[in-house]
């Protein structure tokens, strides 16, 4: 019998730091190793899509495209492959199909080879114009089965053998080169991954890769298994960026199968030099690595369900909504949120909306705050449902909704007008290329803010900049200090509080680091705010006048941020003297009002939509009223607590 190696896939470069450091690796850092990685043998190199598209222009100040080419050039022997989410491309909703064929035509002209397609609810007419564009192009179109359960076991309702098969065998017939088998929560068992492998393996023709994270702990005997069964390819993560809610580490497979019949061949000393890279940068992404747990897995994602690269988000964004102690209510939230819409693999986006609308749920009541997106979802616009929807809910959702209240069964796309026109309209005299032009069309507020930061229009905040070593260095060196009783100043510290002006000082108080921020107040005297460093992060305020002494943190009092041309004084959310405050309940950035100061509003009329945490939330007024004051404007970012909007009985 021929040796059959298994070839691997190397995600160190995308789902490694998008599941373990909610993507945050600089282009600089991946450039400095890239190179080495393609004389290494990989498969394929996974090096963009997903939050890789979104994370640079929102928080890096870098340009995806530009990363993609310099990639490309700097690895140009292994073929990179990218993760598209069919018709949501790299967004968080459903593109017009004139957007989908320009931007995966233009990933193929800056260096994909390989294109990953996956949809959120496995409805293969999401793939219809992703996978023409992909063959246009002469370049690889893999389609990915996104796995789950509705039950412990593969006899669950919908996902069972005879459901992936199903869909594997009309996926082939669409074209597919490959399959994937994309376990992106690590529910599969090793006995499911044998058997579906197997089953796989006799319905199609096409190579099988099997990608599973390494959340419940499962993820390298189910891989072995799926290598016994004939499985063609694996996805791997190097050691430093494996493991925990990313991957199985490619060091011990390739040790495990050296000398077999399906040895890898690729040298192990070689991927031990790659993971020292990585280990010597990694201390520059530690503020994002999720440290709420002891144990390196989450057996609980069993039942949640929550795959691994929503997890670091998810902790993420619950930290800056300084609600980060209320996790695992967010955790047992999900499950049902997820049955309300008709149980949808937990994939991006669908993780992303459950999830974001699960935390909405816990802090505001169920369903008393919907997303733009929960509201597109039951309207039919991500596709048909695994399960029939709760219809009480889906009526809820589309209450006054815009497109109608009943919703549609045809492709999502085929409601869709063309998009790309407008968006080139929108970015007349700033974009120079259709690069810039499809940044704005998946991300118009982000987007469009990331342009004039690319081109010098705007100035990009300073904490819009990646952490060096000596960075890191340097705030170790004063943090021993504060532990060691002395008072220290770092200095404006912009990426730890939006509130501008504040003086930055260390406080050692039972056994945490707090980074004490001293801002002046309306009366001219000093207000500090205080940040928790060394643990979840936790914003307080303390009754001194000055840094020290430091009473114990109490609940914080927010402060309210308004516009250059305006005055506001801090107070408690909702206090303002002309009326109540429609109030941010997260940081995040303003997109629109819909309102005029003046008009008439009634309670639960909404005021503004806010982009938190990658979701739209129309946040509603709280009571009858006239609007009485807008305080931001679009596109303006704004911090938890922000009073938005005044509404006067």
């Amino acid at each position: 019998m021929p040796a059959n190696p298994v070839k691997i896939t190397d995600l160190t470069l995308r789902d490694g730091h998008q599941s373990l450091m909610a993507t945050r690796m600089s282009t600089e850092d991946i450039l400095g190793i890239v190179g080495e990685m393609d004389k290494a043998g990989f498969y394929s190199l996974e090096v963009w899509g997903g939050a890789t598209f979104d994370v640079p222009i929102r928080f890096l100040n870098e340009d995806p495209w530009e990363r993609l080419r310099q990639i490309k050039k700097a690895a140009p022997n292994t073929p990179l492959q990218m993760l598209l989410r069919g018709q949501n491309l790299v967004g968080y909703r459903n593109y017009a199909d004139d957007v989908v064929t320009a931007f995966v035509e233009h990933a193929a002209d800056c260096g994909v080879d390989i294109f990953r397609v996956f949809d959120a609810v496995n409805d293969e007419r999401n793939f219809e114009t992703a996978i023409k564009a992909i063959k246009s192009k002469g370049k690889h179109a893999q389609l990915a089965l996104s796995y789950s359960l509705t039950e412990r076991c593969m006899g669950g309702p919908v996902y069972n053998l005879d459901y992936y098969i199903a869909k594997a065998q009309t996926f082939e017939a669409m074209g597919a080169d490959s399959i994937c088998i994309k376990d992106m929560a690590g529910l599969i068992s090793p006995t499911d991954a044998y058997n579906l492998v197997k089953a796989l393996k006799k319905a199609v023709k096409v190579p099988i890769q099997f990608h599973s994270h390494y959340t419940s702990g499962m993820a390298s005997m189910s891989m072995y298994k799926a290598i016994e069964a004939g499985v063609d390819i694996i996805d791997t993560c190097l050691a430093p960026l494996a493991l925990r809610t990313s991957h199985p580490a490619v060091e011990p497979m390739v040790a495990a199968l050296s000398g077999q019949a399906r040895d890898t061949k690729l040298n192990l000393s070689d991927l031990l030099k790659l993971g020292e890279y990585f280990e010597t940068i990694a201390p520059k992404y530690r503020d994002f690595m999720d440290n709420t747990k002891t144990a390196v897995i989450d057996t609980a994602v069993l039942e949640h369900q929550v795959p691994g690269g929503m997890i670091s988000n998810l902790v993420s964004q619950l930290r800056e909504a300084g609600a980060l102690d209320r996790i695992n209510e967010v955790y047992e939230e999900i499950p049902r949120v997820r049955k309300d819409m008709g149980v949808p693999p937990l994939v991006t986006p669908t993780s992303q909306i459950v999830g974001i609308q699960a935390v909405q749920n816990v802090l505001f009541g169920r369903y008393k705050v919907i997303t733009a997106q929960v509201k597109d979802y039951f309207y039919g616009l991500y596709g048909c449902p695994p399960l029939p929807v709760d219809p009480e809910v889906q009526k809820l959702a589309l209450k006054g909704y815009e497109r109608g209240e009943t919703p549609v069964t045809v492709r999502p796309a085929d409601v869709l007008e063309p998009e790309l026109a407008a968006a080139k309209e929108a970015t007349k005299g700033i974009a120079r290329d259709i690069g810039d032009v499809l940044t704005y069309a998946l991300y118009p507020q982000v987007g469009l803010r990331f342009l004039k930061w690319k081109y010098g229009l705007e100035t990009p905040p300073a904490d819009i900049k990646a952490k060096t070593l000596d960075d890191i260095k340097h705030e170790d060196d004063l943090i021993a200090m504060a532990k060691a009783g002395k008072l220290v100043e770092k200095g404006s510290a912009p990426a730890l509080t939006p509130v501008g002006g504040l003086r930055y000082f260390y406080v050692h108080l039972d056994n945490q680091v707090y980074h004490v921020g001293v801002e002046p107040s309306a009366a001219g005297s000093q207000t500090p705010v205080v940040q928790q460093i060394q643990s979840a992060p936790a914003t307080v305020s303390v009754p001194a006048a000055t840094p020290p002494p430091v009473s114990q943190p109490k609940p914080a009092t927010p402060v309210v941020s308004a516009k250059p041309q305006e005055t506001a004084t801090p107070k408690a959310a909702g206090s303002d003297p002309v009326g109540e405050g429609v109030v941010a309940p997260m940081p995040g950035v303003v997109v629109r009002y819909e309102v005029e100061v003046g008009a008439q509003v009634k309670s639960g009329d909404t005021v503004v939509v806010l982009e938190a945490m990658k979701m739209a939330i129309d946040l509603p007024s709280p009571i009858d009223g006239t609007v009485a004051a807008l305080k931001f404007a679009s596109g303006d970012r704004v911090s938890r607590d922000d009073v938005l909007a005044v509404i006067a009985p």
